[in-house]
């Protein structure tokens, strides 16, 4: 199995990884026409999440945003096995951060952030961008891959300016070991939560949905100030990051006070540009337990 990984890494990945954007792009193109075109990857799965999310759009309206989503998606891919090899002047290059201050301010004062985001346009581009352009230590917290192989390859490649990835297994000894640098947690909000009875339920693009708790947990126990993350898609292969801030005193919010800021943040930034966010996952596979009721 490791040889195959990695003749699958070295022989495909690497290489394709290695061309100009413009000829990546050609063959986004050619992925497009199969995943949409052809075999309608996760097809049923995109339109039935844009249907529940958006009940108001026709099904004109829903089949031109499914094909909008596949030529992103497509085009993600694609810049995803890029940065792989892409150098830190190219990633800085094609992502933008508008306003770093709104964060840096939290370093000179030496607090800690919790920085909310998610799946909305590229974050892997994000990933290996951020430790170069925040004066914090940029680390975040991921669920490891089932293959070890491509687990390894991954972290290399989104540490290689900086970035430190910790699983969300190690999260509490990560948050209880002190660093000499205040930290910045980037920490994605919009994943299917394994447990349902274990996150925040609320109304989401129109849903009831489960959301991981696990940002306003630590920034309340550990008292960090919570930032949240947009990603905006300026033109194609390039982006810009904008960081808002949500709290300072997040140990005096109410329970759920975050998660509802951040969450109502990303609502707004899909509703606006629906096409880039992640629509091939099954967000909504968990049912509100009824114990959770009492936080409707």
């Amino acid at each position: 199995m490791r040889l195959l990984n990695h003749l699958l890494y070295y022989g495909i990945i690497i290489p394709i990884s290695l061309l100009p954007f413009r000829a990546l792009y050609v063959l986004s193109d050619g992925l497009y026409l199969i995943l949409f075109k052809g075999i309608g990857y996760r097809k049923q799965v995109v339109q039935q999440n844009l249907r529940n999310s958006f009940p108001d759009k026709s099904t004109e309206e829903i089949n031109e945003l499914t094909r909008l989503f596949y030529g992103h998606f497509c085009d993600l891919i694609l810049e995803s096995l890029k940065v792989f090899t892409i150098s830190q002047k190219q990633a800085n290059e094609r992502m933008l951060f508008k306003n770093p201050e709104v964060i840096n301010k939290y370093a000179s004062e030496n607090r800690n952030v919790m920085l909310a985001g998610g799946h909305m346009n590229n974050w892997e581009l994000f990933a290996v961008a951020v430790a170069g352009l925040i004066e914090h230590k940029a680390v975040a917290l991921y669920k490891p891959l089932t293959s070890q192989y491509f687990d390894q390859r991954m972290r290399e490649s989104r540490g290689k300016f900086g970035l430190q990835m910790v699983s969300t297994k190690n999260a509490k000894e990560y948050f209880e070991t002190p660093s000499t640098q205040p930290t910045a947690t980037i920490f994605g909000v919009d994943q299917s939560p394994p447990n349902p009875s274990k996150c925040y339920w609320t109304t989401f693009l129109n849903q009831d949905t489960g959301v991981l708790f696990g940002c306003e947990k630590f920034a309340k126990e550990y008292n960090h100030a919570v930032v949240y993350g947009r990603i905006n898609k300026e033109k194609r292969g390039y982006y810009s990051f904008e960081f808002i801030d949500i709290s300072a005193t997040t140990q005096q919010s109410a329970h759920g006070e975050i998660m509802e800021a951040v969450t109502r943040l990303l609502e707004k930034d899909i509703m606006r540009a629906p096409q880039y966010w992640l629509w091939t996952h099954k967000r909504w596979k968990h049912k509100r337990p009824a114990e959770q009721a009492a936080f409707a």
